[in-house]
């Protein structure tokens, strides 16, 4: 090829491996370099932008709880379990028929009778004081205002269980106790203390045994022979011995009240005044505040009378539903839910729920809950609104309203010294049994 040839050729087409290579080399780090820098964010920038959201954010969140009140509640019931347990509304077991409602037990009066006080609110009563002050609505029947009223006959029945395999019987369980029969009427009530052993070995069960002979008893529970005649005669459910919080928290309880009648009260309440008012109504007690859809009532305080078609249902439930799981605490909550929407479905009117403040009023928002009972006073003796934790202020107003301090088996706390519930609940505590000793001329010690 000529000269001439050579030089017509585009630039292009001469073969030259060592230009070609040179090409190739001062070529790829650019675009190696463009394309490291189209993807990356320079941290200067990164930091700014931050300085600058971060403020916002805080300001924003910080405006929104100026301005609005949040309500943030997360919880996850698997839809499986809900088609199961929740939606579907079986047919009662005929409790309520005349043919099978036991003699023992007034239909016309306890269900359908005219009773003097209304305890179930029909809203949540959450804001400020409404609970409690719906609580001192219910006052105590008065013989010399309404003359309806007529002294029980025979003693009301209190029902309470304690497990000597749990635990000795000592002071923090005598504060139960103190509570009953400090502001019960021991004259027409009794105490029957249940369990799985003998509490008649503590000297704080015999001291109380003598100076209330008549109105504090022993027993052991024997659940075979309390669950005679009932659905759960004869069932598996009786020796669920894997299933403790079944067997000692719902069984137990729903056969002795079944049996005798009367009120259930857990071993880990301070009562606050007399139950008396209450006892016209049959009724269980809602969890807390929070209007959980299925898991909002429980049975800490309830009341059935003797032989209750409520019970009796209760029975039927618990014998054809499936059995608790290990561990479960929550069951009775899902029964007293089925044994409800049930009896709506029958177009029978259905037990009570008493609001959650009568006997639980630490489970509700920050702003209205009870002081935490295990936590010292705060330094200005304040509890919320302005109110004071003194003697004669909100706090003590507050407690003679409501009927009872739920404190969760939380037996390994220690109230503190000098706190509300020393002062405003077992100082006076003793000083009634005190005044009641006196007036029965009784001696109370540990012998």
């Amino acid at each position: 090829m000529s000269n001439a040839a050579y030089e017509r050729l585009p630039l292009h087409s001469v073969s030259d491996p060592a230009r070609s290579h040179s090409r190739s080399r001062s070529r790829s780090p650019r675009r190696r370099l463009s394309h490291k820098s189209s993807l990356s964010v320079r941290p200067r920038t990164c930091f700014t932008a931050l300085k600058v959201i971060v403020p916002l954010l805080a300001i924003a969140v910080l405006g929104g709880l100026f301005l609005y009140e949040p309500h943030i509640e997360l919880a996850f019931y698997s839809r499986e379990w809900i088609q199961d347990q929740i939606t579907p509304i079986e047919p009662l077991l005929g409790c309520f028929n005349p043919d099978r409602v036991s003699p023992h037990y007034n239909v016309s009066k306890y269900v359908y009778g005219p009773k003097r006080t209304e305890v179930h609110a029909g809203v949540a009563m959450r804001f400020d004081m409404d609970c409690y002050d719906f609580a001192a609505t219910i006052q105590s029947p008065d013989s010399s205002h309404d003359p309806t009223f007529v002294t029980p006959n025979d003693r009301i029945h209190y029902h309470a269980y304690w497990r000597v395999d749990l635990a000795p019987f000592g002071e923090r369980q005598e504060y139960m106790l103190k509570s009953f029969f400090a502001t019960q009427n021991v004259d027409n009530t009794r105490l029957i203390m249940w369990s799985n052993g003998d509490l008649n070995i503590y000297p704080i069960i015999r001291k109380y045994l003598a100076q209330f002979p008549d109105a504090f008893e022993l027993r052991v529970a024997d659940v075979e022979a309390l669950a005679r005649g009932t659905p759960l005669d004869g069932t598996n459910l009786l020796n669920l011995n894997d299933t403790k919080a079944w067997i000692d928290g719902d069984l137990v309880r729903l056969l002795v009240v079944w049996t005798y009648g009367g009120v259930w009260i857990d071993m880990d309440s301070l009562l606050t005044r007399d139950l008396a008012p209450l006892l016209e109504h049959e009724f269980v007690t809602q969890w807390d505040c929070y209007d959980k859809p299925y898991l909002a009532l429980n049975g800490a305080l309830m009341h059935f009378h003797k032989h209750s078609p409520y019970l009796c249902e209760a029975f039927h439930i618990m014998a054809t539903s499936s059995p608790p799981h290990p561990g479960s605490t929550d069951w009775g909550a899902l029964l007293y839910l089925k044994l409800w929407r049930r009896l709506l479905a029958a177009h029978i009117p259905p037990f009570k729920i008493l609001p959650f403040c009568f006997s639980d009023a630490r489970a509700c928002r920050l702003d209205n809950r009870l002081p935490d009972p295990f936590e010292p006073d705060r330094s200005s003796r304040k509890w919320t609104m302005g109110l004071g934790l003194e003697a004669g202020g909100g706090l003590d107003q507050t407690l003679s309203k409501v009927f009872s301090v739920h404190l969760h088996n939380q037996w390994e706390k220690a109230f503190p010294k000098g706190g509300w519930v020393e002062r405003l609940l077992l100082a006076r505590y003793e000083e009634e049994l005190e005044e009641k000793r006196k007036n029965t001329g009784g001696v109370l010690d540990d012998r």
